[in-house]
Parts: C-alpha cells; structure tokens; sequence
C-alpha cells in the first residue's frame, strides 16, 4: 500500500523545518493524510501513526518488535542507557532492577518527601506576591526528585547541579534529536551550552555514586540506594555508569514531566473558576485542613480527574519506535529498520477520542460514558516502554496541588498572558500569577 506523503517536504531538509518551526499544528495535521503518513526528517524516512488503534498496536500489541528510534539514538551518547533508551534484554534487566524503587510501600515514602517540599515552597510566599509560577514548578520538581534520588548531604550538591543543568539537557536534547547529524558538530551556543551542562552533571553524580560505594550497602531510603542495591537474576548489580544512566534519565524524564504538570494544572485551574471550586472543596471535605497524606490521594478523585485532564492537554510531543522486524500496520508494510512516530499530544487532541478536545473538562475522566480508545491516552507511553515512574509523578501532581491550593488562590496577572515555547513538550513561559490567601 502506498504511503501518503505530509505536505511541505523541503530539498534535503525534508519536513525538518515544519518539525521544528510548526510541531503540535504540523503533527495534528498529519492525522488528515491517513492512517500512516509519511515525515522524512532531512535525509531519514520516518512513518508517522495517527490512530489510537495502530498506536496501541506498536506500542503495546508489537511493542516487542519496536525499539527505540533514531531520536533517541541522538540522546544515547550523553545521557546514556538508561531505561528510557535502552532496549532489549538489556532493557529488561534495568527494568526490573529499577522497578522496585517505585513499589508501592516506596511511593508512600516519597510522599513525605513530595509533601514537606510543596508545603516549604507555599510557605515562602507572601499574600499579594506575584509568582513566576513555571519557575516555581521548576524548582519543586528538582527539589522532590533530586530528594527522593539523593538523601544525603553530599546529595545536595548533585541536587544544586541539577537546578543548573537538567533544563539545559532537556531544552537542546530536543533540537538536537530533531536536527540533522551534522548540526551537533557544529561551534553553535547551544551546543556548548548542551555539553557543558552534561559534562557538571556526570562529574557530580559519579561522584555521589563513588561515595556510597565507598559507604557499602546502607539503605538511605532513597532512590540511589535501590539502584545500587539492585541485583539481576544472577546475583550482578549495577556498575557505575549503569547506575549513572538511570539517575540522569530519572532526573531527565522525572522532573520535565511533573513540572510540565503542575504549572499548567495552576494555569487552568485559575481559568476555570467551577474547577477550582470543586477542587477546593473536595480538599476541604477529605482532607479538613491538616496536610495531605499518600492515604488521601484514593479520596481525591476530582483533585484526580483535574491531573488527568492536564497529562491529556499538555503531554510530550512525539515518541519514536524502530522496527527490527518487518511489521504490517493495516496494509502498510513496514521493513525492519523503519522509524515510526507517535504524538501523544496530537492523540490526545483528536476529537474522535476527545470530543471538544480544546477545552479543559476533567468531568470527561469521571463520566461513565466516556469510553476512551485504547492507544489514545498515553501520557506516560505505553507497554513495555511505560515509564516506570508514572505513580511518582501522579502522586507529586496530585500532593502538590492539595497542599498549595488548600492554602492560596493564585490568580493571572492582569495584561501578561502566558506563552508557550516548544522542546519536547509545551512549556509555559511568563506565567505569571498573585498569591492571595484562601
């Protein structure tokens, strides 16, 4: 079956440019040329997916037959192998290793963590005080994870460095999977910022790695005493870079995606008065003033549906997936070797699945009619590749939001509408909002 080619393909840049320039506005799009489309990003063919069906299909029901894709590739050589670019059975063994540090007796856990950190950060803030509020996510997402990974002093000057680099590594991560080979080579501010920042953050957590070597095998209670405790079913453990990947790709995919959460969560809560009510009042019932507590978060179904509805509005871009086997998507017959793309964020703006996809109604998350199709929701992708961390996440979205909100309003500055800057998802810039005492 012949592939439907998107429109606007360049001489030798390809779609490169519409990728970059038009992202969620050219990926929505694509769903209008068929079912799979073709993207050619500069020299390289990709196949992008546009229904839930086939996406649940190569992420779930082959998702053994996909690995990651050549965006990820770019990643591979400085951030390294951990679980969000590993593959095989090598995947598979860091998975299950990594696992436990997010059963559910450590979530509850962290939930301390996550809770005196929101609580800290709502009681900095003075009655009138205008926030920068996507700065302010920025740092409790740093705080929270680089406290879960690092509970020790020496920790907190991985957790410094992190506050310094990890958006860097996420900002021009991005533009430089989707930038042609030879583009990182070349003497551009981005590229030197980029390296930089990688080079302060290998040089810090090895040495936290090194130092807890040195301790032995002490239980912390934190993230990097599971991973350095971790053992396969051999009886081996981690080596050092082993363990080093899987602390940058938790700070990386950890902090990018809660920070993401939170700041958009304020945005439309403070645009939706209704919500905010509702919110509020659910917090007022179950909780009655004292602080929030991991026991809660099965009460707070509204205060939930809000956090789904934010993950559907504002998820990550796109995924890639690699075939290394032939696989046939509806007639279309992919050879092994095929990249294929995913948007989640274009899936979840679908009305097929979202009916009035443009508005905010976490009433769609608790109504009984609202069926949603499998492969249409993927915040946190799907099957194999799921990411390990989405309990984390959730419960740090939803404790932060019940901990803050219980305490003030925060309402947009008059004349300063937000903007939105692209990197691997939406971000919020200028959001501006005035702390006011509930």
């Amino acid at each position: 079956m012949a592939v439907p080619v998107a429109p606007g393909r360049l001489p030798f840049l390809g779609h490169s440019l519409a990728m970059i320039r038009r992202r969620h506005e050219f990926t929505a799009s694509l769903r209008d040329h068929g079912d799979v489309v073709r993207v050619d990003l500069g020299p390289m063919t990709t196949f992008f997916v546009t229904t839930p069906r086939l996406v649940h299909q190569v992420l779930v029901t082959d998702g053994p037959r996909f690995r990651k894709g050549a965006m990820f590739d770019k990643f591979r050589p400085y951030v390294g192998n951990g679980l969000v670019l590993s593959d095989g059975a090598f995947h598979l063994r860091q998975r299950r290793m990594v696992q436990p540090a997010f059963h559910r007796d450590r979530i509850a856990r962290y939930t301390t963590t996550m809770a005196r950190a929101a609580t800290a950060l709502a009681e900095s803030w003075t009655p009138g005080e205008v926030r920068v509020v996507e700065d302010d996510m920025q740092g409790l997402a740093v705080t929270v994870v680089g406290e879960a990974l690092f509970s020790t002093g020496l920790g907190q000057r991985a957790v410094a460095e992190v506050r310094r680099s990890v958006f860097v590594i996420i900002k021009q991560g991005m533009v430089r999977a989707l930038s042609p080979s030879f583009a990182e080579r070349l003497p551009l501010p981005g590229n030197r910022e980029f390296d930089r920042a990688i080079g302060r953050m290998r040089a810090i957590v090895l040495d936290v790695i090194g130092s807890r070597r040195a301790e032995g095998v002490t239980d912390h209670g934190d993230l990097l005493s599971t991973l350095l405790r971790a053992q396969d079913e051999s009886g081996d453990g981690m080596t050092d870079q082993q363990t080093y990947d899987e602390v940058l790709t938790l700070l990386t995919a950890g902090i990018e995606t809660t920070a993401l959460a939170l700041a958009w969560a304020f945005h439309e809560v403070s645009r939706h008065p209704e919500v905010e009510r509702r919110l509020v009042a659910e917090l007022d019932e179950v909780l009655g003033g004292r602080p929030v507590t991991f026991a809660d978060l099965p009460r707070l179904t509204y205060t939930a549906a809000v956090v789904h509805e934010v993950l559907r509005m504002y998820p990550v871009w796109i995924l890639m997936r690699r075939a290394v086997e032939p696989v046939d998507l509806d007639g279309v017959r992919l050879p092994a070797g095929a990249e294929v793309i995913v948007s989640p964020h274009a899936l979840h703006h679908d009305p097929a699945s979202f009916p009035d996809p443009h508005r905010f109604d976490p009433d769609r998350w608790l109504s009984p009619s609202h069926a949603v199709p499998r492969g249409a929701y993927i915040p946190f992708a799907a099957g194999v590749r799921q990411c390990v961390g989405n309990a984390f996440a959730q419960a740090e979205v939803v404790i932060t939001l019940a901990t803050v909100l219980s305490r003030w309003r925060l309402v947009p500055v008059p004349g300063k509408p937000v903007r939105t800057k692209f990197t691997s998802a939406a971000y919020p810039s200028g959001l501006l909002m005035t702390a006011v005492p509930r």
